[in-house]
């Protein structure tokens, strides 16, 4: 049996993709190089459609599809940003495979996507949530257990996971803690599909993070340093940790603020927002959950202080969000060593487990 033939699980069949392996839409780093590099490997990526400029994102669709021969893959978004409509409707409009998510859409939204026979794949965080984003219409589920990077839960991958695929009964992708083959091995142990990884994908030649970057998370050897801090925008995130983040866990609770307005504006500047849509996205809030005004104003936060070190180069000046995994990853190979590797330590893994099995 062929190595293809061996990982095909229903997750390939759904997205059109060699192995169950996904890269997920990490915000200023997954864009259309990285989408390219992913798919052409076997694997399915995403593009993270809530941080490209929305006179940009649909020439980087072109660019995939022109890059990968017409290859499936999928793009993330946001409900909440400016041009979420736009991003729904290149998806229709190019046939995209998969849109991926939070919790935002509803299920006209959602109705739409899936009669344009586009997968919907939300990121879950708890089984309430798993279970909710099935009753609204997703037909797939990635579950990213409190190891992951970035905004996470507090429940582990091998908790949650279970637990999520006892429950419902579409594909499940784990997510949170994986970054080779025996990860996943494990994970179509537990029942999962696929796995998704963000920080393997990051820390690679293709990702095109500024080298002095992607140098802090070579760097970085101590899994229990990469913490989970709620003081970026009010929600818990797991990040590296640097002198940004040193001085916010110093800086008074005014002080924290000032920084979160100034960035909002910035953010409302970068993607083109007007005052009307930024005072009925703060309106909202209000009316929906006046203890989440706060985490509104400083929503910002995040994408503009991932882009000063996922972009401008300055990891000192911005944010690193990663996963555990990343004290476990000591170099930068490409998109196609990345997945070789994971796919080729699988079957030898799967080879030993067979052998025990008959013993």
């Amino acid at each position: 049996m062929s190595d293809v033939n061996a990982l095909r699980t229903p997750l390939c069949d759904l997205l059109g993709c060699r192995y169950p392996i996904i890269q997920t839409a990490m915000g200023w780093v997954a864009g259309a190089d990285l989408v390219v590099a992913t798919t052409n490997a076997g694997g399915f990526g995403f593009l993270a459609g809530a941080t490209i400029a929305a006179d940009r994102i649909e020439d980087e669709i072109l660019k995939v599809k022109r890059l990968t021969g017409d290859q499936p893959f999928g793009l993330n978004f946001h409900m909440f940003q400016p041009n979420a409509n736009q991003l729904l409707d290149l998806a229709v409009k190019y046939k995209l495979r998969a849109v991926s998510y939070g919790r935002g859409p509803d299920k006209k939204v959602i109705g739409r996507l899936r009669d344009a026979g586009i997968v919907c794949m939300p990121t879950v965080g708890a089984l309430k949530h798993a279970q909710k984003a099935i009753e609204m219409g997703a037909n797939a589920i990635t579950v990213q257990g409190g190891e992951g990077g970035g905004h996470t839960g507090s429940v582990p991958t091998t908790v949650l996971l279970p637990q999520v695929v006892d429950a419902v009964n579409v594909p499940v992708v784990a997510a949170g803690g994986f970054y080779d083959g025996r990860g996943l091995l494990a994970a179509l142990a537990y029942g999962a599909s696929g796995i998704a990884m963000g920080t393997r994908f990051l820390m690679t030649s293709d990702s095109k993070v500024p080298e002095v970057t992607l140098q802090r998370y070579v760097a970085t050897k101590d899994a229990e340093k990469i913490a989970v801090s709620h003081l970026v925008d009010g929600m818990p995130q797991r990040m590296i940790p640097n002198e940004y983040l040193s001085m916010l866990e110093k800086a008074s609770p005014m002080k924290r603020l000032r920084i979160a307005l100034d960035l909002a504006l910035k953010w409302k500047a970068e993607t083109g927002m007007t005052t009307g849509q930024a005072l009925s996205i703060f309106m909202k809030a209000v009316r929906e959950d006046s203890s989440s005004v706060a985490q509104t104003v400083m929503a910002a936060n995040a994408p503009m202080l991932l882009q000063r070190s996922m972009v401008d180069g300055n990891p000192a000046e911005g944010v690193m969000s990663a996963g555990q995994v990343a004290a476990l990853i000591g170099g930068l190979d490409s998109c196609e060593e990345v997945i070789a590797g994971i796919v080729r330590q699988a079957m030898e893994r799967r080879s030993v487990l067979n052998q025990l099995t008959l013993a």
